[in-house]
């Protein structure tokens, strides 16, 4: 009687212990530089891990960090992935100079129309030619945003001789060198920055995405507003990245592993490439709620800050090229890729 009984507790201890092995949760930390509202947490994040939350019969779960709550700056988090300091982070990998500049051709002037066309491209142009840059990561997803244009806090902007000298806000280093052609004198600084460097005068004003507007509440300090015409590219783009730490990766159980990669890479990428592109309207409404002016660049005026940026293409070609890769066949492939995918 006693063995039989001991068997009986021993496969019920077994069974329970399986049972609660089966159940353990997974916790992935994710860190980011904006508010909650915004919408990489709001429209992205959030409905990602609802996602594989379920997916993974609640196995995976998410605690998400925004506004780097987990300490340090924008330009630090892509570091922050390949040490363990977050399980995941979104981050725009060039806000570190020089360090991505294969991946930054989508940051080039007047390139992809849309950001669900661009993102895709983004990410099979990475994977095609510059894992390399990003060594030290999983790399979930890749995106743009729905395009640059820029606000200003005391007068309008219609013509190339209205940004002569004019301080304004740049994201990154090609967009430095953008704002440098249209004669302006460029202030790099991540987008958190921005609200106050504007109100203290600091800057003029800053390119923006229409995307990024809300999250800082720019439109409550900068009213005059200068966009491109629908349906064209606009004068510059920032690349994102949603990178993984790759031992939490290889750690996690292998059913685990496989719902992250059912919802990651191109498909997710042009996922957050519409979403982006939804914000547009929504941020325009606000930023006329609050009485800004709008101005949109007439063809012939358009023309003449495609041409005026030219020279941007052509330096980071000689740039590239300085490094040992290809500038313009890379440049061609971006085009080509952004091309096949709608934009």
């Amino acid at each position: 009687m006693k063995p039989t009984r001991s068997l009986m507790l021993a496969s019920c201890a077994a069974l329970l212990f399986g049972n609660a092995a089966a159940q353990e949760e997974v916790t992935l930390r994710i860190h980011h530089f904006l508010p909650p509202q915004a919408t990489i947490q709001a429209q992205v994040f959030e409905p990602w891990c609802a996602k594989i939350n379920l997916e993974s019969s609640g196995k995976i779960k998410c605690q998400l960090y925004p506004s780097m709550q987990l300490g340090g700056t924008p330009p630090q988090l892509f570091d922050q992935a390949k040490d363990g300091v977050a399980d995941i982070i979104w981050t725009v990998p060039t806000y570190q100079a020089g360090r991505f500049i294969k991946a930054e051709v989508f940051e080039l002037p007047f390139m992809a129309k849309s950001a669900e066309a661009g993102s895709p491209a983004l990410y099979e142009y990475v994977q095609k030619n510059a894992l390399d840059e990003f060594r030290g990561v999983k790399i979930l997803a890749m995106h743009l945003h729905d395009g640059a244009l820029l606000h200003f806090a005391k007068q309008p902007v219609k013509t190339l001789e209205d940004m002569k000298n004019l301080k304004v806000r740049a994201p990154t280093r090609i967009g430095a060198k953008v704002l440098t052609a249209l004669g302006a004198t460029p202030v790099q600084m991540p987008l958190p920055q921005v609200p106050e460097s504007v109100a203290k005068g600091v800057i003029d004003g800053a390119m923006v995405p229409w995307e990024g507007v809300p999250p800082i509440k720019l439109q409550e300090i900068a009213k005059f507003h200068t966009d491109t015409a629908i349906g064209a590219p606009r004068m510059s783009n920032t690349i994102f990245v949603i990178a993984m730490n790759p031992d939490k990766y290889k750690k996690l159980p292998v059913d685990v592993q496989q719902v992250i990669d059912r919802n990651s890479g191109l498909e997710w990428s042009k996922l957050i490439g519409r979403a982006f592109d939804k914000t547009t309207e929504p941020a325009k409404k606000l930023a006329a709620a609050a009485g800004g002016t709008f101005d949109t660049l007439a063809p012939a005026e358009y023309e003449r800050w495609v041409k005026q940026t030219e020279g941007v293409n052509k330096e980071w070609i000689g740039d590239v090229s300085a490094k040992g890769a290809n500038g313009q066949a890379l440049l061609d492939d971006a085009r080509s890729l952004i091309k096949k995918f709608g934009g």
